[in-house]
């Protein structure tokens, strides 16, 4: 099968998946994960910063 082959079933298989949301349920992690990040930013303890300039400071960073 080429990278094309691949690529194009890849975006079938994920369209497919992702119109049956109802069938898969999320692990109750996801739930707690999001939970504390709310708490996080509620409290402002944590940020959001524009994507550009996270992507510049990853950047930075792995350099």
């Amino acid at each position: 099968m080429s990278t094309a082959e691949k690529l194009q079933l890849m975006e079938d298989l994920w369209q497919d998946l992702s119109t049956e949301e109802a069938e898969v349920a999320s692990p109750a992690w996801h739930g707690e994960v999001l939970n504390e990040r709310e708490r996080l930013t509620s409290s402002g303890e944590e940020k959001f910063i524009d994507w550009e300039v996270a992507k510049k400071q990853l950047r930075e960073e792995l350099s």
